[in-house]
């Protein structure tokens, strides 16, 4: 297993919660899809360029509405990435495996009307990673590897964790690097499918956190997968975490051991420097949340790490 102890056991149990909540009220489930779209596309775009801002994402996505100064292109990321993921929901109730003509319609789709004579279609030339040192393979090799691919996807990774199984996917894919062009974007969809069919939340990679991003992946490209998981496990978390605070009627207000401080306040009386819990909280041994560049934690998390530490001992 690769995900931290601590936090594989509070994704496990944050999931059992979410589970026994279910179904949840319509007007939650509306609510929570259309912030969280719009959420998605926005920081999946923007970790690849996109400088449509969140709002811009969402007046456009509501109202259809053209952004002054702003390019035709970034406007079709946006659409297309909502029509990918539609299709992303569609595949959700259906039994089949997922498969390399899953990836290629959700990648024709994240391209139409940007380059239609790729979308969908694998490259045909070799290709370079900028900034990155891993080669992606020689064209003539895709479709094997993407069958190969697939057949993982449907095979061995099903013994695995489902966090686990879905950030190693991404991974593959995008190693793999099978297209010209939205190769990110679609790995990250690819991501989600595999995440929500085994009902889990969509998990947003945030723009706050590319430079991290792009160094697990480079650190699994040289066989160090386990950054990438917990990276993705800390993004999954706290995809539960807004989840089960939106599904859970709130009729009092929370204990004080309960509510989110920044980690300055969480660390006063403590043993623990705020340094150190931004230490634990980006490696996942903490239960902490990110909103932007800052972390935020409870009491009783820094008391439950505290304890987790006293009882490996």
């Amino acid at each position: 297993m690769m995900l931290e102890s601590r936090l594989l056991t509070r994704i496990n149990q944050k999931k059992a919660a979410l589970d026994a909540l279910r179904p949840l009220p319509p007007g939650v489930v509306r609510r929570l899809h259309e912030q969280l779209a719009a959420e998605w596309i926005y920081h999946s775009n923007a970790i690849e360029g996109n400088t449509l801002t969140l709002r811009e994402t969402q007046l456009i996505l509501e109202t259809g509405l053209t952004i002054g100064g702003k390019s035709l292109r970034e406007h079709l990321e946006v659409v297309n990435h909502q029509k990918a993921i539609d299709y992303v929901e569609s595949l959700l109730d259906v039994t089949m495996p997922i498969t390399a003509f899953h990836v290629r319609t959700l990648h024709q789709l994240v391209l139409a009307g940007i380059d239609d004579d790729n979308a969908g279609q694998y490259r045909q030339v070799p290709v370079r990673i900028a900034g990155a040192r891993h080669t992606p393979p020689d064209a003539w090799e895709l479709n094997q590897l993407m069958n190969e691919w697939g057949d993982w996807v449907n095979g061995e990774s099903m013994t695995r964790h489902s966090v686990e199984r879905a950030a190693l996917a991404h991974h593959r894919l995008a190693a793999i690097h099978p297209f010209i062009d939205g190769n990110g974007r679609t790995a990250r969809l690819v991501m989600n499918l595999l995440l929500m069919r085994e009902g889990y939340p969509p998990t947003i990679i945030m723009k706050a956190n590319r430079r991290q991003y792009y160094r697990v992946l480079a650190q699994a490209d040289g066989g160090q997968e386990r950054p990438l998981v917990n990276f993705a496990g800390r993004a999954v978390e706290q995809g539960l975490t807004f989840y089960l605070q939106a599904s859970t009627p709130q009729v009092q207000l929370p204990e004080p051991d309960e509510m989110w401080l920044s980690l300055r306040q969480a660390a006063e009386g403590t043993p623990y420097s705020q340094d150190y819990l931004s230490f634990l909280a980006r490696r996942g041994r903490l239960e902490a949340i990110k909103h932007g560049r800052n972390w935020y934690t409870t009491r009783a998390a820094v008391e439950a790490y505290k304890k987790s530490v006293k009882t490996s001992d």
